[in-house]
This record gives C-alpha cells, sequence and structure tokens, in this order.
C-alpha cells in the first residue's frame, strides 16, 4: 500500500471522506463520521500530529501536503468511481 492508500483508509475510507484540503503543511479534511478516523494509523503513515473537532480532521503531514492531497483526491475520485 502507499501512503496515499494508508491515510485514506485511516480516514476511514472513501465513504467516510467528504473533502480533502492542503494547507500549508496539513491537510483539511471532512469526515462523515470521526469515530471512523484512526489517529494512530494516520501517525503511522507518517502523520506529525492529528486533530479531530467534529467532522474536520487535520493531519499534519509537513511540507508536502499538497502533493499527498492532490494524489489522495485522484485516489478518492478513482474509488467513488468504481
Amino acid at each position: 500500500m502507499k501512503r496515499v492508500e494508508h491515510i485514506l483508509a485511516a480516514l476511514g475510507g472513501v465513504d467516510n471522506v467528504v473533502s480533502i484540503e492542503p494547507c500549508v503543511t496539513r491537510l483539511r479534511c471532512q469526515v462523515r463520521r470521526c469515530e471512523q478516523v484512526d489517529e494512530q494509523a494516520l501517525r503511522r503513515a507518517g502523520a506529525h500530529g492529528v486533530t479531530v473537532q467534529g467532522h474536520s480532521v487535520q493531519v499534519i503531514v509537513g511540507p508536502d501536503a499538497d502533493l499527498l492531497a492532490s494524489d489522495l483526491e485522484d485516489l478518492w475520485e478513482e474509488d467513488r468511481e468504481s
């Protein structure tokens, strides 16, 4: 599994993710069910930190946030179409 696949799975999978946006060093995600977010799995995937507030999840990933967000969106779209 690639890093982005691990991150998407730790966010609860394709059906749980509403949106993903990069913000400098973070991935800002909206999820349907925050209880499906696996913070430890996100850390194992390389996250430096995770903040969950309501349906908003911020995953601190460092300076490659833009690239990861783009890859996540591509993966997310592929999975939603299949």
